[in-house]
């Protein structure tokens, strides 16, 4: 048999191989509600369960996805504090937790503590409280934040500054203070749930957009640094889900709040599988996980890996249509009634 023979039999085998690996993606990506990794960790990975007595400190866990992450994370055992500012709907929170964790949670495996995290000094002291409660923290999920929409050439600088405050340097400072403990302890793990506006470019959105690429850029920057360590880094980007996101959202003017609200016929996951999706990305340890129901997922996958295609796709179609599908509605500017076209 000659050379040429076998080296065409080899690049054929490799190309038939190729074929069907694409295949498999694409068949994947409009089957799974979440990234493919994910989809088959969900299936085949470590089961949340392992999270069972691993104490997890969570921020925004007052409502949306905060709220019903730390729901899946009670319904298998693991130990929890819940932060926010709103100690009523906190305390509520935990009496859930307490009661879907059907016996596993007492109620000193809960610790409810009151905290803006826009107030920084008060993180060491908050953090603190925690340790000394259970003794250590294995686990922090930074998820307080807010969204916006609002037109990128009328946004006033204080809305940046506020909502990178809020969305960035809040998460920063807390991770630091968290990443004390973790290195005495030698072991630990951050997740933040970041947004898929942080791994593309979202129109009606741009200081929101620009604060989760800005997330993106420090984490993968502190995974990279703790490669070496039993230290481990987590991004989780949702798509649209249904929150209470919109009413609080941030606008192009400050002071104002956009007063949105979902609808039940909106094309959006529920944060109840949001919540269970993060605790199969943090037991698994993935560095990022994008979350969405369809077709979320495969426009992030044209998106980041055949960028032309996707500026192509985006230019046909208009910004606005984007917005219509994130929001299941047309964006309409907050100075103005007007449709944009």
């Amino acid at each position: 048999m000659s050379f040429s023979t076998v080296m065409n039999g080899f690049l054929s085998t490799i190309g038939a191989a190729v074929i069907v690996y694409g295949g498999f993606y694409v068949l994947s990506v409009t089957i799974f509600d979440c990234d493919v990794l994910l989809g088959f960790l969900e299936k085949f990975g470590k089961s949340p369960r392992r999270l069972k007595g691993k104490v997890v400190f969570i921020t925004g866990a007052s409502s949306g996805i905060g709220e019903h992450t730390a729901y899946a994370l009670a319904k298998v055992g693991a130990k929890l504090v819940l932060t926010a500012r709103r100690n009523l709907e906190l305390q509520r929170v935990k009496q859930q937790c307490i009661a879907v964790s059907k016996g596993l949670l007492e109620d000193k495996d809960v610790l409810v503590i009151p905290m803006d995290v826009l107030d920084l000094s008060s993180h060491k002291m908050h953090f603190q409280h925690a340790v000394r409660h259970f003794g250590h923290v294995d686990i922090l999920i930074n998820n307080a934040g807010r969204s916006q929409r609002a037109l990128w050439d009328s946004t006033d600088l204080a809305v940046d500054k506020q909502l990178f405050d809020l969305n960035v340097f809040s998460v920063l400072n807390l991770t630091r203070t968290a990443l004390e403990h973790f290195n005495k302890r030698r072991q630990g793990h951050v997740a933040v749930v970041s947004s898929l506006a942080g791994v593309i470019g979202v129109p009606f959105s741009g200081t929101y957009t620009g604060s989760k690429h800005a997330i993106h850029g420090y984490f993968n920057s502190l995974r990279n640094e703790k490669l070496t360590s039993n230290i481990h880094v987590t991004l989780l980007c949702p798509g649209p889900t249904f929150t209470n996101f919109l009413n609080e959202a941030f606008t192009e003017k400050d002071g104002e709040k956009f007063h949105g609200s979902t609808q039940p016929t909106d094309k959006r996951m529920t944060s109840e599988r949001c919540g269970y999706l993060n605790t199969v990305a943090i037991v698994n340890k993935v560095n990022e996980a994008w979350i969405g129901i369809f077709p979320t997922i495969p426009m992030t996958y044209v998106a980041v890996y055949f960028p032309i295609l996707y500026n192509l796709a985006v230019k046909i179609i208009g910004p606005n249509k984007i917005f219509k599908f994130r929001d299941s509605k047309e964006f309409q500017a907050s100075e103005s009634p007007n449709k944009i076209d």
